[in-house]
């Protein structure tokens, strides 16, 4: 099922429900956690120690079609450190154009073979308007 946040809270980019491992470096340890649901733009990620906001940092997100991890930025920016929903919103940092151009191929991909294809062209269509 779609996020129903997605479609009302003013986010840019549809979301889907898509649990992913991120691996991540915070001060000298690093983190391995996953993705409740992901975007062109950004995702959201499921950790009880969410860095703060406004922090840049690398991350590695493992995706089922692709041999290796993908590394992208990304910026911090909104965190729940408590509760059910524990984590941390972060939007994807693109280096270039052909980067930005990979990665949402890859979401899409990711959307269509989990939610189908119908449902996944509303909410790319939705990203459009």
């Amino acid at each position: 099922m779609v996020d129903p946040k997605s479609a009302s809270d003013g986010r840019q980019h549809g979301r889907a429900p898509i649990e992913l491992k991120v691996d991540y470096k915070k001060l000298n340890s690093f983190f391995a956690d996953y993705t409740k649901n992901i975007s062109k733009g950004g995702t959201f990620i499921k950790t009880k120690k969410p860095l703060p906001i406004g922090t840049r940092f690398l991350f590695k997100l493992n995706v089922p079609s692709r041999a290796a991890p993908f590394e992208l930025l990304g910026d911090v920016v909104w965190s729940k450190p408590d509760g059910e929903e524990a984590g941390m919103g972060i939007r994807f940092v693109y280096a270039n154009d052909d980067q930005r151009r990979d990665f949402e191929s890859v979401v899409e991909q990711l959307m269509s073979d989990n939610l189908g294809a119908e449902l996944t062209q509303r909410l790319l269509h939705r990203d459009s308007e």
